[in-house]
């Protein structure tokens, strides 16, 4: 039994009997990362001393009959984005190499609460921007399914960690693809919640940023574990949700037979897709109708979508990153400053112009979504690309001219308020992952992950593991 490749899910379950100890588990992880992790990259700071010390008294909590977490024994390393007490956060910045913070995000409280072991941190790009993962400080997270290519991003320290069994679980965020691009890349499944679910705390805006904090994990049931013990409702977060996460972790089986499903290959003409990715992209919607579902060619109305978008993304970064622009203009990348410039372009009708055409945009995807019960579509237009590029410069034949361009397949759902699953759907003749994005109405994160669960059961693409170097 390979302790570091068995679903998290099965893990739990070995832990809570007893067959295993939190101790033996976070051990044999310890000793995967050390052995794996110096060809990925994914991990980036690790506290293996602490991680012990806290499974073995986890070990004791369980043998004086406390009742144990649901994620009792799982190891995890977190985003380097998210606040960790005593740990380092560095954002990817050299300006903040050194912080240490003095308190927990409520995420990692809440993850921690449950019962899983601090590990360390993930990797990610310099202040999360963009869906590749390379910094000045750690430098780049490799592929583990090709160390030449990218692992996405931003999440995509998390996303390898996964695929490399580095850890059973993982937690990530995501603005314009963050879960759902590296989980594509690397044959894993995230998925980007409704707004709220997951309450964000601290946070510069509680009222309606594009950006949502959600779960990874190898399986769909992994991720609807980890989702119930981040989800549920925060006095201080006004948005968020009362439905108690407890809900994630009943069983996901659901005959699928009637489903309204609407395909959107190319999401209405509106991005370029490359061949390697539409070939096996469009495969899944044969496999939607051998499961009895009633498929479609449609796509909402998404038009102004991507100038929300962008509008709104160059907003957050003024807002969050100017302060580093204006003390250190130097130490950050070309495209990260462009990004927070755009943001200093706007005027205050702009950004009222990109709030009102976001609730059209809302409402006009909600009504397609009384019409049909999900969409699918590509989560990224690309495969998995060489590592030292920063992004696609071309897509079928067309020009990416920022390092945002090429991720619209994903960034044009974050803007109405839908949850998005990333599952995995097969590879390319290369043999790159490449991942299905399963769209629901607004707060259906339950049947987005029912849906893709009976999908990934009837494929099992997700069980295809890399060939790592040992």
């Amino acid at each position: 039994m390979d302790i570091c490749l068995l679903d998290a899910t099965e893990l739990v379950r070995l832990v809570r009997r007893r067959e295993l100890s939190a101790r033996e588990v976070v051990a044999a992880h310890l000793a995967r990362i050390e052995r794996v992790n110096p060809v990925v990259n994914a991990i980036v700071t690790l506290d293996g001393d602490g991680a012990l010390a806290a499974a073995a008294a986890a070990d004791e909590r369980v043998v004086r009959g406390v009742e144990p977490g649901p994620l009792h024994g799982l190891p995890i390393a977190f985003k380097d984005t998210h606040l960790t007490r005593g740990m380092r956060t560095t954002q990817g910045s050299p300006l903040l190499a050194d912080f240490v913070p003095d308190e927990d995000e409520l995420l990692v409280q809440r993850i921690e609460l449950g019962g899983a072991i601090r590990v360390g941190k993930t990797n990610i790009p310099e202040f999360a921007a963009g869906s590749h993962t390379f910094n000045p400080v750690f430098g780049a997270t490799h592929n583990p399914y090709g160390l030449d290519r990218s692992a996405g991003g931003s999440s995509g320290g998390a996303a390898a960690a996964l695929a490399a069994g580095l850890q059973p679980i993982a937690d990530g965020s995501d603005m314009g693809g963050s879960l759902r691009n590296p989980a594509s890349f690397c044959n894993v499944v995230g998925l980007r919640t409704t707004p709220g679910r997951v309450p964000v705390y601290p946070a510069l805006d509680l009222w309606g940023s594009l950006t949502v904090a959600g779960p990874m994990g190898r399986t769909v049931a992994d991720v609807a574990l980890l989702l119930s013990v981040m989800a549920g409702p925060d006095p201080r977060c006004p948005l968020s949700l009362e439905t108690p996460g407890e809900v994630f972790r009943a069983p996901l089986e659901r005959d699928l037979r009637g489903l309204r499903v609407a395909w959107a290959p190319d999401l209405g003409g509106r991005v370029p897709v490359d061949p390697d990715v539409r070939a096996v992209v469009d495969e899944q919607a044969k496999v939607f109708e051998e499961l009895g579902c009633h498929v479609e060619e449609a796509c909402p109305d998404l038009d102004g979508a991507d100038e929300v978008f962008r509008t709104l993304r160059a907003q957050a970064f003024e807002q969050s990153l100017g302060v580093f622009l204006e003390a250190s203009p130097g130490a950050l990348k070309p495209s990260l400053v462009w990004n927070i410039e755009e943001g200093r372009k706007l005027t205050g009708a702009d950004l009222a112009r990109a709030t009102t055409e976001r609730t059209r945009i809302h409402l006009a995807v909600a009504r397609f979504l009384e019409r049909y019960d999900v969409l699918l579509a590509p989560v990224s237009q690309v495969a998995p690309f060489p590592v030292e590029l920063e992004y696609p410069v071309v897509v079928d034949g067309q020009p990416q001219h920022t390092y945002i361009d090429w991720m619209r397949s994903a960034y044009l759902f974050s803007v109405p308020a839908t949850p998005a699953l990333s599952v995995p759907a097969g590879f390319t003749s290369d043999g790159l992952p490449v991942g299905l994005q399963i769209v629901g109405p607004s707060r259906a994160d339950r049947a987005v992950l029912e849906v893709g669960a009976a999908y990934e059961a009837a494929t099992g693409h997700g069980r295809r593991r890399p060939q790592l170097p040992e």
